[in-house]
């Protein structure tokens, strides 16, 4: 009857057709080797048959799916794969999403299906996209894709929906059922010599560790197996269900024990997924039986606790929730978010479940009170050799106070914090208005991180303190790490200007104190290199473009420089090999998509006559400066050459430096023809100075955003005001017959806020100090408009000279009136005054002389107001 009103409402929703399609594929699917998904149609996997769409999201049906890596699946019970007659396994792929967005699925509350009301969870695999493995009923899982094709399937956690796969291998869930068994069998000896070093990638269990299964009474089962050792299992494939077997032995006890925990799990929401309930009230001594397989320890994998954080903020208000995406932010930046899984934990879940012995670090960020009750649990975690990171709480242990100080609340003020290694960082931060007092009349010997502000009373604001005889330790810290300098808390520019210096600083702090804890700050891996997609921003270019490319390419499809080759396909299919020395180029537009570059919005923000208008685009590149490197000097100038990458792996800056190329930079490398015999052409230097001038133009020209406070420093940086530097140029010309051939690289920060500072954040703090509403900008957009600007400032240096374009540069510069001192802290002050008619920096003496520096090898400190001229 369920399942037949399911149909019925398929038919009511989608029509007929795709109702009947969607049940006979179901129905098809165990006796077949096909797979179906619902996805955004940009996710379609490759030869999948679309067989509806609706909004942007696609059910296709496919080959059979698969999974790979399966040591990396954590199990959240033990004999997962027990599938019932009639379910389905399947996977859903979804990404963390934090801020407003949270308020997705858009549909009243009314019609939102949640997920852990449909679908038993049965593994996990933490990452972007985080991964889940479940099973449902045919009925349960046809409302799952109603709901995620209508966008009203909902998650708990802030976790939003993007795939769902079915059917997985049976040969997959075979060996994830048989590194089950594995890690069974190692978990028969919980406690390993200390010679013997565990296996890194064995299979974690969540939730196997619950102590009220732990004290079941295992008797001679039904199925004749000893309650001393785990029941055999059985040949038979998955999915019949009478002949699978039990994690332990086949008791009475241990039947109604394993019922009720799937129950559990299935009924729980995201947020409780991996820890199961668990009755405190009663220990491991209460077991009067230890023939139980599971009686010897509690730890589940040998290897240690599960790698969670865990963040504890309070009562579950809309504040509380808020303050958990803002802490989990912090945290995610600062650690592999691929290694480390960050909850949340709520005070009823850590008062009911078993978080402690799968918790690497429990963060405490909350000024409430913590009830006795709780904070008792918190010590018993420490004693136990947990890990506490408290951030502004009033959680503390004996020995130290918490001591309010109002003067300090909520300022700015410089800290300065000590390494494990001794070593000192100074920074500006904003202090809670609390500070700790050791009250335990000097008996107390706390650990190597100390951080005190720079006042006369030198108030401690951040302690380590050992804790317990088996290595608990917390780090308690009442300066606001947790919170960027774009908080609201943060009140005027000054502030804010002060915070955003020490950013980097801040990471810094954050960074030791988590790896003192025993988390792994390490960089994150160096993605993979994705191929180049060949883009015409104007119909009318593509077909002399392809001709070109016809008449240039070896017969191979093969064109050589001396840095690379570009292979030029019309498809592209993960067979082909991607290597920094060879990069396949995609000539089909129509399979270009992408969520990071929106070819449309390139296209309404490009008003050139030349420039820009055929796109080389790469996901994630080397360097966008070598892929050009074989084209320059061969394709028409008129079809304006640009290569723009989402992410480098090996950005460039003047002379050896690294540019480093984190998500939400704008970066490209322009290929201009400059003649030699040509205002420009005699100038060259000033090739740098009109990037970085079309770059601030670019933002400051649009309506509303003319105050931003965006600027160009000499020779080649664009920086925030006079304070941070936000991007930068470099260029690269080569002289051949009459004419110059010039890349300029470019890369400059819109939307990564950490670990320096962005133009969203400028345009952030803008609105909160004018109670603007300036819409944050967008790096396609950016760079459309840097080249419609840089395009005109060329015509007009062309026909103008430098007068053309000086006004607007002094306009935005960062220098007027700025002295310096020449060659050293000890060498002469001398006043800045301009640019030559070469483009070089142009400083006057005391005497009245004018002294030309040269930005090829000289160092201009901002921050210490010198110019040391290149060492001949």
């Amino acid at each position: 009857m369920l399942i037949t009103l399911c149909y019925l409402y398929l038919w009511a929703r989608w029509g007929r057709r795709p109702a009947a399609l969607v049940r006979a594929t179901v129905q098809r699917l165990r006796a077949s080797r096909c797979s179906f998904t619902f996805c955004g149609a940009a996710a379609r996997p490759r030869d999948a048959r679309v067989c509806l769409s609706r909004g942007g999201r696609v059910f296709c049906v496919g080959e059979s799916q698969s999974i790979d890596d399966l040591n990396k699946w954590a199990l959240f019970i033990v004999s997962p794969f027990i599938l019932e007659a009639e379910h389905i396994a399947f996977v859903t792929e979804s990404i963390w999403v934090q801020g407003e967005s949270l308020q997705r699925p858009s549909s009243s509350s009314e019609t939102i299906v949640k997920w852990s009301d449909c679908c038993l969870p049965l593994a996990c695999r933490p990452g972007d996209p985080y991964q889940l493995i479940a099973e449902a009923s045919v009925d349960d899982f046809s409302k799952l894709g109603v709901a995620f094709m209508e966008d009203r399937l909902q998650m708990a956690d802030g976790l939003i929906p993007q795939k769902i796969v079915l059917h997985l291998q049976d040969c997959t869930l075979k060996a994830l059922e048989t590194s089950n068994k594995q890690a069974h069998i190692l978990q028969q000896n919980p406690e390993p010599s200390t010679e013997s070093k565990p296996e890194p990638d064995i299979m974690e269990y969540i939730g196997k560790d619950d102590p009220k299964v732990l004290r079941a009474h295992p008797t001679q089962g039904e199925a004749g197996t000893s309650g001393s050792e785990p029941a055999e299992e059985d040949d038979k494939g998955v999915g019949s269900a009478e002949h699978c077997p039990l994690h332990l032995s086949s008791c009475h006890e241990c039947l109604e024990l394993e019922n009720s925990t799937i129950e559990s799990v299935k009924f729980a929401s995201a947020e409780n997924i991996p820890d199961l309930p668990y009755d405190h009230s009663g220990g491991l001594e209460d077991v009067a039986d230890d023939s139980c397989p599971e009686r010897e320890g509690r730890r589940v994998n040998i290897t240690g606790k599960a790698p969670n954080i865990l963040f504890y903020v309070g009562s579950t208000s809309q504040e509380s929730l808020g303050r958990f995406q803002e802490v989990r932010s912090v945290l995610a930046d600062c650690v592999d978010t691929d290694s480390y899984t960050l909850y949340h934990l709520s005070k009823e879940s850590a008062l009911r479940d078993p978080w402690s012995d799968n918790c690497l670090l429990l963060v405490i960020a909350t000024r409430e009170a913590i009830p006795a009750d709780l904070s008792q649990k918190f010590m018993a975690y420490l004693s136990e050799g947990g890990k506490v990171l408290g951030l502004c709480s009033s959680f503390t242990l004996a020995g130290f106070q918490v001591m309010s100080k109002s003067t300090l609340k909520e300022t700015v003020q410089n800290l300065v914090f000590s390494k494990a290694d001794q070593t000192q960082v100074k920074l500006s931060i904003l202090s809670s208005g609390f500070v700790y007092e050791d009250c335990s009349g000097g008996q107390l010997s706390p650990g190597q991180l100390q951080g005190h502000l720079e006042n006369e009373d030198k108030d401690r604001l951040i302690v380590q303190v050992p804790f317990g005889t088996r290595g608990g330790e917390a780090v308690l810290c009442q300066a606001h790490l947790e919170l960027p300098p774009s908080s609201s808390v943060v009140q005027g520019q000054e502030d804010f200007n002060l915070l955003k210096s020490s950013n980097l600083r801040r990471y810094e702090v954050l960074r030791e104190i988590l790896t003192t804890l025993g988390l792994n700050c390490d960089m994150k891996q160096i993605p993979a290199l994705t191929p180049l997609y060949l883009l015409p921003v104007a119909e009318e270019i593509l077909d002399p473009l392809m001709q070109w490319l016809g008449e240039h390419v070896d017969p191979e499809g093969v064109i050589k420089s001396g840095k690379l080759s570009l292979k030029f396909l019309s498809s592209y299919t993960s067979e082909i090999e991607i290597t920094p020395s060879a990069l396949p180029v995609v000539t089909d537009v129509g399979a270009f998509s992408s969520e990071n570059f929106n070819l449309e919005i390139y296209r309404q923000n490009l008003q050139t006559k030349r420039l820009g208008k055929v796109i080389l685009f790469a996901e994630v590149t080397p360097t966008t400066m070598n892929l050009l490197d074989g084209l320059m000097f061969e394709i028409p100038q008129e079809m304006g050459l640009i290569a723009i990458a989402v992410r480098q792996t090996q950005g460039k800056g003047r002379g050896a430096n690294a540019w480093l190329s984190p998500m939400g930079c704008a970066l490209s490398t322009l290929l201009i023809s400059i003649p030699l015999r040509s205002q420009l052409g005699q100038r060259i230097p000033f090739i740098q100075h009109l990037m970085s001038l079309a770059v601030v133009e670019a933002v400051r020209s649009i309506p509303e955003y003319q105050d931003i406070s965006l600027r160009v420093k000499w020779p080649n940086d664009i920086y925030y005001s006079d304070l941070m530097k936000l991007g930068g140029v470099l260029v690269n010309s080569t002289l051949l017959g009459e004419t110059f051939y010039i890349l300029i690289g470019c890369g400059f920060n819109v939307s990564n806020s950490n670990p320096t500072i962005c133009i969203n954040d400028l345009v952030t703090e803008y609105n909160k100090q004018h109670k603007a509403e300036l819409k944050p900008l967008r790096a396609d957009e950016l760079i459309a408009r840097t080249v419609t600007v840089l395009e005109k400032l060329i015509d007009t240096f062309q026909d103008k000279g430098p007068n053309g374009v000086l006004p607007l540069y002094y306009k935005y510069w960062v220098h007027s009136g700025q002295r310096v001192r020449l060659g050293g802290v000890e060498g002469p002050e001398v006043w800045i005054v301009g640019l030559d008619d070469s483009g070089f920096l142009q400083v006057q003496q005391e005497n009245g002389d004018v002294v030309t520096v040269h930005p090829d090898g000289n160092s201009f400190d901002m921050l210490r107001n010198l110019i040391i001229p290149k060492q001949q």
